[in-house]
């Protein structure tokens, strides 16, 4: 990844039978960035995990990469989610040194599956914070009693108007 992505804002999702409810991955060497995510009001059932966020993506194009070249995830932000039977809540998986910032996450509340993992969240090298969220998060992403942040500015593409037309067609045989 040379380039990035930024600035994203999903919200109203439902979503059934996934490896992953939500899940940003890359790895060292590819550098470019993943910032300002926004997602919301999201309703997920029988998933493997409901966050997958790691560096150790691991596929690169050839061997000639350049293995200095950091990823940088910033300011992920999830909010108002339910999911049901999940096997593990979330696996986050950051770079030792270089770790994911500014991660947040709000009233989320996750029901493990009967065969769940023991510990539902895995967190290495990440920062952020959570509040109201369950099962109770790892170490690295503190309660604290906060919303995460949704933009309220428009974006062109939302001032759209969608014109629609009528046509009669006659088709013969």
């Amino acid at each position: 990844m040379s380039g990035g992505i930024q600035d994203v804002r999903d919200e109203d999702i439902l979503a059934i039978n996934f490896g992953s409810g939500i899940r940003i991955k890359t790895a060292v060497g590819r550098g470019g960035f993943v910032k300002d995510i926004f997602v919301r009001r999201m309703t997920m059932e029988t998933m493997k995990w409901e966050f997958w966020m790691t560096v150790n993506y691991g596929s690169q194009a050839d061997d000639k990469y350049d293995k200095n070249a950091l990823p940088v995830i910033n300011g992920i932000n999830y909010s108002d989610m339910v999911a049901d039977n999940v096997t593990m809540a979330a696996r986050l998986e950051g770079i030792d040194g270089d770790p994911f910032t500014r991660i947040c996450i709000s009233n989320v509340t996750i029901s493990m599956a009967a065969k769940a993992k023991k510990v539902p969240w895995t967190c290495t090298d990440v920062e952020g914070l959570t509040s109201s969220v369950s099962p109770t998060t790892c170490n690295l992403l503190p309660e604290q009693v906060t919303n995460c942040p949704f933009p309220t500015n428009v974006f062109p593409i939302d001032t759209i108007e969608i014109k629609t037309c009528s046509c009669r067609t006659n088709y013969f045989i």
